[in-house]
């Protein structure tokens, strides 16, 4: 399978901080992008947002508006499921990628990690859904690995699907193994099943937002 940092873009240069207001609403009108990473002698600083920069001095910089910038980003080094966690907590279609050295490297687009995530064999495989849920003191994502695979049950893939300050629902994916056996020894080790389906609904809603989000950044 293809590696999410393959995805990485740079299409567009990074706005730079002594870039006139006026030159980057130009780009916002010309290309739809949500935000827009803003480099400062090559060092990232933050994400201009294009419904904020309307309202802008068109005759002042850039770096006039720092205040403004937002500062979220991506390592190289994350994997795809965090990497859309970094789309979705903040609202945006382009994410700046950062490697090790906090060195600005690009960006990915959310149209081509929604490609990623449609080839993942999370999705495309054959499998059983298993939505577990346990205190989050006491859950492990080790001890759940661990029981799928004593069980001869292969992992398509897992994450965590919803939380609060109480209790955690992890979702698997599993492609192989007896699977009446894998639940019951979930129940032995106190995992609440909250659901289990061969191909379930849930997959399918996955399927048609990612579809959706292709749809819509063709428009």
């Amino acid at each position: 399978m293809t590696e999410i940092t393959n995805y990485i873009s740079n299409d567009f240069k990074a706005i730079d901080s002594q870039d006139t207001i006026a030159a980057v609403q130009g780009f916002f009108d010309e290309f739809t992008f949500s935000h827009f990473p803003v480099v400062e002698k090559e060092i990232y600083i933050g994400s201009i947002a294009s419904d904020e920069i309307e309202t802008f001095d068109s005759a002042k910089k850039v770096i006039d508006y720092r205040y403004t910038l937002e500062r979220f980003f991506a390592r190289t080094t994350m994997v795809w499921l965090d990497v859309l966690e970094v789309f979705a907590k903040n609202n945006t279609d382009l994410v700046p990628v950062l490697n090790e050295d906090n060195k600005y490297v690009g960006y990915y687009e959310l149209g081509a990690i929604m490609k990623f995530f449609n080839e993942t064999p999370f999705l495309r495989e054959p499998g059983r859904i298993i939505v577990v849920k346990k205190r989050v003191m006491d859950y492990s994502i080790s001890q759940i690995t661990q029981i799928v695979e004593s069980n001869n049950g292969k992992l398509l893939g897992l994450f965590v699907s919803s939380a609060d300050i109480e209790n955690i629902e992890v979702t698997l994916k599993i492609n192989v193994g007896p699977i009446n056996e894998i639940i019951q020894t979930f129940r032995r080790y106190d995992y609440e099943i909250i659901s289990e389906h061969q191909e379930d609904n849930y997959i399918n809603t996955l399927k048609e937002r990612s579809d959706y989000f292709d749809k819509y950044l063709n428009i």
